[in-house]
C-alpha cells in the first residue's frame, strides 16, 4: 500500500521521492491537488517569500495542512494525480466536467441478419464496436446516413423477431426487410460488409465493389438495379468527400485551446480510420491566471488517462511536461502515442479549424452568459429587488386528480439552469388534491434541510401559483425562521395565455411586466422548466404505479406465491374475484395470508 504523511503547515516533507500533494484547509476539505518529481522541492516551492502568483497567494491563504501520497515513478504520480483530482474535484486545479463513457456504433455480428445500433457502456457483448464518438448526436448521424447507403437494420431484436410484415422503414426504403425476408441471408450480408468497410474508413474499396455490381447488373439488362447502386455510388462520394481526410488512414485527436478574460473552450476533433468522428467543446473550470500549456497538460493528463487515446494527438501549444505524457498514455493504452505542436501543411489547416471551432465556441458561451446576466440585471430593475437575485428557487405541483403528487424544485443561478441542485419531492399522506398542504411539505422538506446547512437559500423564491400558494410558502420560511428569502407567485393570466402572468411580490397587490420582457422571459423560462421536471416525474411515479401488482406488498406473498396464485386461476381478475377458502385452497396459502390477499383486493 502507498504510504500517506499527514504534516501540519508549514512543517514540510523531507522525501526527495516523486508523489502527489494535497492542500487542505481547516476543515479538512481539499484544495489542490499537485504532482512532483521530487516532493520536497515541489512542496517548499510554495512557501517562499515572493514570487508566487496571486492565484497561488490566494490558495496558500488557506491551506492548514498537507498530505502527501509517495510513488515509485513519476509516471505513477501523473495517474494517481489525475484519478484524485477527478474523485475530489478541487476548487482550485483546472477541471474538465466529468463526462460519461463516450458512444460507439454496434453491430451484432453473431446473429443470422446483423443489427446496427446505438451503445454506451461496457463493450462487452458479443459483436463489432466502431468508435469511439465525440457525441451522442454524431452517433446518430452516422447510424441516419448508413441508412440511405447501406439498408442494413436498425431495430431492437424483439421488435425485429415479431414482425409479420414489413415495417415503414422498409417502405421509405431505409431497410431490406430481412425480419419477412424479403432478401436472403447472403444478400443481407452483401450490405453489412459495405457498411462495415464504410465504418473502417476503407469507402474507396466500397465504391470499387459497388462499380463492379453496377456494371454487372447493366450488363444483365438490370436496369433499374444499376440506377439505385448508380445512386448509392454518387450519395457515397458526397460523404467521403465531406468527412474522410485525403491521405490519412490512421487514428488521430485535434485539440486546440483558446483562451479569453480568464474562460477557456478546448476543442476536440476525433479522426478514426481517416474519417472525421465530430467534435466536441470542453469548458475547463478554475483557468484564472492559466496558460495554454497549463490546460493543455491538465486536458491530456484527465481526459485520456479515462478515455483511449490515439496514435497521434495534435495540439496547437506545447504542453507541459510533454514527454512525461506521451510516455504515461503509451503505457496506458499500450500502443505508442505522439503529441506533436509543431504542425505543417494539412495538419496545419486542422488546428487552424479546430483553433476557429473553440474560439467560436468560447465566444458563444461568454455572449450567453452575459445575456443570461443580463435578464437576472432586468429582473431585479423590474421588480424593484434591493439586490440582484443570483440565486432562484421555482416550486411546482403535478398529480392527475390527485394521484401520485409530485413537487419539483429548480435552480438558477446567474440566469442559467443549475440541474446539480435540481431536487423532486414524491408527496405523501395528505389529502389528494391538496396542492396547499403538498406545496407546504415540499417547502418544509427542502428549507429543513437548507437551514442545516445542506446547501444554500435562495435570494428569490418562485412559487407556480398564485397569493394563495404565497402566502402558505410564507408562514413557513416564518416558522423555520428563514430570512432573507424574497417569495414571488407566479399565476397565470386569463386564458392562461403566456406574457399576461401576474406577478405576486411578498404578497403585495398583483403586478404585471410588459410581455417579451427580457425579466418576464426569464420567469417564464424558470417556472416552465419547474413545471417540466414536475410532470416528468409525476408520469415516472404514476407508470410505475400501474405497473405494479397489486399483489406486491402483501405480507406472505413472494414471487413464488404470486405465480402459483396466478397459475392456479388463471390470471389477475381471477384472483381478485376470489373468496377467502378459495384462495386457502392454493398450495402455500393459508387462511391468514389468504384473508390479507382478500382484503388487499377489496379494500376501500
Amino acid at each position: 500500500m502507498i504510504p500517506s504523511i499527514f504534516m501540519e503547515r508549514p512543517t514540510l516533507t523531507e522525501t526527495t521521492r516523486p508523489g502527489v500533494y494535497r492542500m487542505l484547509n481547516a476543515d479538512g476539505d481539499i484544495l489542490y491537488i499537485g504532482k512532483a518529481r521530487n516532493l520536497k522541492k515541489r512542496v517548499s516551492s510554495y512557501f517562499r517569500s515572493s514570487g508566487l502568483a496571486p492565484k497561488t497567494r490566494a490558495l496558500m491563504s488557506h491551506v492548514a495542512s498537507i498530505e502527501v501520497t509517495t510513488t515509485h515513478t513519476e509516471n505513477e504520480a501523473l495517474i494517481l494525480e489525475s484519478n484524485l483530482i477527478k474523485k475530489h474535484r478541487p476548487r482550485y486545479n483546472i477541471l474538465l466536467r466529468d463526462d460519461k463513457s463516450y458512444p460507439y456504433i454496434y453491430l451484432s455480428t453473431h446473429t443470422k441478419f446483423p443489427r446496427l445500433g446505438f451503445h454506451r457502456g461496457a463493450r462487452k457483448g458479443k459483436g463489432r464496436y466502431f468508435g469511439p464518438y465525440p457525441s451522442a448526436g454524431a452517433v446518430r448521424e452516422s447510424l441516419r446516413l448508413m441508412q440511405k447507403l447501406f439498408p442494413v437494420r436498425q431495430c431492437e431484436d424483439g421488435f425485429f423477431r415479431n414482425r409479420s410484415r414489413p415495417c415503414l422503414q422498409h417502405q421509405i426504403q431505409r431497410c431490406t426487410a430481412p425480419c419477412t425476408e424479403l432478401i436472403t441471408p447472403q444478400q443481407y450480408q452483401h450490405d453489412v460488409d459495405h457498411a462495415v468497410l464504410f465504418l473502417e474508413g476503407k469507402s474507396g474499396e466500397v465504391i470499387n465493389n459497388l462499380i463492379r455490381q453496377m456494371e454487372q447488373a447493366a450488363a444483365e439488362l438490370h436496369y433499374e438495379e444499376a440506377a439505385r447502386t448508380r445512386d448509392q455510388i454518387s450519395s457515397l462520394r458526397r460523404i467521403q468527400e465531406k468527412q474522410y481526410i485525403t491521405g490519412e488512414r490512421g487514428d488521430l485527436d485535434v485539440v486546440a485551446v483558446a483562451m479569453n478574460g480568464g474562460h477557456a473552450s478546448i476543442q476536440l476533433f476525433n479522426f478514426r480510420h481517416g474519417q472525421n468522428l465530430g467534435n466536441r467543446s470542453y469548458f475547463p473550470q478554475n483557468v484564472q491566471g492559466k496558460s495554454e500549456a497549463d490546460l493543455l497538460y491538465a486536458f491530456i493528463s484527465q481526459h485520456y488517462l479515462q478515455h483511449h487515446a490515439p496514435s497521434e494527438i495534435l495540439l496547437n501549444s506545447r504542453p507541459e511536461q510533454l514527454e512525461l505524457l506521451q510516455e504515461v498514455l503509451s503505457a496506458h493504452t499500450g500502443h505508442k502515442v505522439s503529441i506533436r505542436h509543431q504542425l505543417r501543411g494539412d495538419r496545419a489547416r486542422w488546428m487552424r479549424m479546430a483553433l476557429e471551432n473553440a474560439e467560436l465556441a468560447l465566444s458563444t458561451r461568454l455572449s450567453h452568459a452575459a445575456s443570461a446576466v443580463a435578464r437576472v440585471e432586468a429582473l431585479q430593475d423590474a421588480l424593484k429587488l434591493d439586490q440582484l437575485p443570483q440565486r432562484m428557487e421555482c416550486f411546482d405541483i403535478s398529480h392527475t386528480m390527485g394521484e401520485e403528487t409530485v413537487a419539483s424544485c429548480v435552480v438558477f443561478e446567474d440566469g442559467a439552469a443549475l440541474k446539480s441542485d435540481y431536487r423532486r419531492f414524491n408527496i405523501r399522506d395528505i389529502t389528494g388534491g391538496d396542492d396547499y398542504a403538498a406545496m407546504r411539505q415540499a417547502l418544509e422538506r427542502r428549507y429543513t434541510r437548507l437551514i442545516k446547512g445542506e446547501g444554500k437559500l435562495p435570494d428569490l423564491l418562485l412559487i407556480d401559483g398564485g397569493p394563495g400558494q404565497c402566502s402558505e410558502a410564507r408562514k413557513l420560511l416564518e416558522e423555520l425562521q428563514v430570512e432573507g428569502v424574497t417569495t414571488l407567485g407566479v399565476a397565470k393570466g386569463p386564458d392562461r395565455k403566456a406574457g399576461q402572468e401576474k406577478l405576486f411580490l411578498n404578497g403585495a397587490p398583483p403586478q404585471t411586466l410588459p410581455a417579451g420582457s427580457p425579466a418576464l422571459l426569464l420567469i417564464q423560462q424558470i417556472r416552465d422548466e419547474s413545471h417540466r421536471f414536475a410532470i416528468t416525474g409525476h408520469r415516472q411515479r404514476r407508470a410505475k404505479k400501474r405497473n405494479r401488482s397489486p399483489l406486491e406488498g402483501v405480507a406472505g406473498v413472494g414471487p413464488k406465491r404470486r405465480q402459483q396464485l396466478l397459475n392456479h386461476f388463471g390470471g389477475l381478475q381471477e384472483v381478485a374475484r376470489a373468496g377467502v377458502e378459495d384462495l386457502s385452497a392454493v398450495p402455500g396459502i393459508n387462511l391468514e395470508i389468504a384473508q390479507r390477499i382478500y382484503d388487499r383486493f377489496h379494500e376501500t
